[in-house]
Order: C-alpha cells, then structure tokens, then sequence
C-alpha cells in the first residue's frame, strides 16, 4: 500500500477479518498456552528459591537419577538425557503432520501422527518407570536420625531430621551429605562411626526412596518438587498423547479430508510443541543446573 492512500476508518475497524490469518480456535489455543505457561513458570520459580534456600543440603539430580534400563553401575542422567531427546523427535514428527495436512496429504498425515503418538507414549512411560525408581530408592537406602545429638568435627549437633546415607554394604559408615557446621560449610560428606553413629540412630528410621515426607537422597523439597513439577508435565504429555490419537482416529476416517482443510492438527501441534518447550526447560533447570 502506498504511503499516499488513504484508508477508509470505518472500514479498517468494520471488523470481519482475522488477524494475521488465525481462527477462533488456534487463537484460543495460544491463550491457552500463554496462561498455562505461567503456571510452569510459577513452579520452577518456587524450585529456584527453595534450592537455593536450601543449597548446602540440596541433592544433586545427577547423583540420584543414575539408572538405565537393563544396565548397571552409575548412569548420571543418560536416561533422562534419552527421554528429553525422544521428546524434541516427537516434535519434529509433529511438523512434519502439520506440513502435510497443508499439502493435503492425508498418507503423510497419518504416519508422522502415528510416529509422534509413539513418541509421546515412550516418553511417558519412561517418567512412569523413572518415578518407580525414584520412590523404590537404591538397595542401601539412607537413615534418618532420631532425636539426639551426635558430635561431628567438635560441633555438637542435633540429630532429629538429618538424613544420612549408608557408606557400603556393611551399614558401619553414615555419610551426612552437605552438612553446614559451625557456619561454615565441610567437607562434601562427614562420616560418623563408632559409638557415636550407634548413639544417634538409636532413635531413627530406615528410609529408602522418596515420597512427600521423606527423601532418601537429601532434602523433603526436592521430592515434592520433582513429583509436582515433572507429574504436571507427564500429565500435559498424556493429555497431549490423547489429543493426537483422537486427532488420529479422525485422519484414518477422513474427516479433515471432507472439510478441506487439516488446522486441527495445527492446533493439537501448537499444544505438543508447548509441552515439548517446557520439557526443555524442566530439563535446564531441574536436571541439568
């Protein structure tokens, strides 16, 4: 348009045309995910404050998600690592849908829908058998203190709600992770022995794995924030896996096809790559940081 036309005002606001080419519901789907994207944000924002509350006895992810189906030995984050990547190919199968409803293809359609199904539901099976491990806990197990006090590097110390874990397999050595002593922080693990370890779990409790009141590898919060934050995403990715089947089942029967056009699959493709997106930053900023 020329910088000399004039404009008609009552036809430039007469309404009746939609903005950058957007229907009523993929506009409703980004107003969606704009607000579902605060909630993420409010979650890891109150993660970030607690760890760093909390630093000097704050677990570290790659020292407690170590397992690998079918492998043994100490696997930091290989796992979580696989799941995050399966994810982002499940996003790229996504775009390739969504490009091929555009060009009409229904074939195409079909098998990029089926591949980005698969993925999703690997995904959400590898989080089930992850949580397992997580609340199941490692064969030594860790212990919690009773009430007491024990005397670590001259400082006594109370014992009440200090989780400790076992050394070895003969459960003669506690390690106490992180421990802050006389304001100032130790060596990464103090070992108790002897008469002194005997006199502080006289009182105490065995704990292996994590729920939402103990924690086997370190602080309760860590727990809690790992089963919210990653149990509201699963949660997104399996809503997103039923979205896509049901999206699917109508593909086979060709219903796109008689309508003309296939923005349902744009519209379920803008909520998979949101949850897609926040996995990204999950894994940033639980995992990784």
């Amino acid at each position: 348009m020329s910088h000399t036309e004039v404009v008609d005002s009552k036809e430039a606001w007469g309404g009746g045309t939609s903005p950058f080419a957007a229907g009523y519901g993929k506009l409703m789907m980004w107003f969606f995910l704009m607000s579902d994207a605060l909630s993420f944000t409010g979650f890891l924002a109150a993660y970030g404050f607690f760890r760093h509350n909390y630093a000097t006895i704050w677990p570290t992810a790659e020292n407690v998600f170590t397992h690998f189906p079918f492998m043994h030995g100490h696997q930091p984050l290989i796992y979580v690592a696989l799941m995050t990547f399966i994810l982002i190919m499940s996003s790229v199968t996504m775009v390739l849908a969504v490009e091929a409803g555009q060009r009409m293809d229904k074939g195409a359609v079909i098998k990029w829908m089926f591949w980005t199904i698969i993925g999703g539901l690997i995904f959400v099976g590898s989080q089930a058998w992850e949580w397992y491990h997580f609340i199941h806990g490692t064969e030594l197990g860790a212990f919690e203190l009773g009430i007491g006090t024990v005397e670590i590097n001259g400082v006594v110390e109370q014992t009440q709600g200090i989780i400790g874990r076992w050394a070895d397999e003969s459960k003669q050595v506690l390690l106490l992770p992180w421990r802050e002593t006389a304001g100032d922080l130790t060596s990464p693990y103090i070992t108790l022995t002897g008469d002194a370890l005997k006199e502080a779990l006289a009182n105490g409790q065995a704990v292996y794995g994590a729920n939402m009141t103990h924690n086997e590898y370190g602080h309760p919060l860590f727990a809690d924030f790992f089963f919210f934050i990653t149990g509201f995403h699963g949660t997104h990715v399996f809503s997103g896996v039923v979205l896509n089947f049901i999206i699917f089942v109508n593909v086979l029967m060709g219903t796109y096809e008689k309508r003309g056009h296939y923005e349902m699959v744009e519209k379920v493709g803008l909520y998979w790559h949101f949850v897609d997106l926040v996995w990204v930053f999950v894994f940033t900023f639980f995992y990784l940081i």
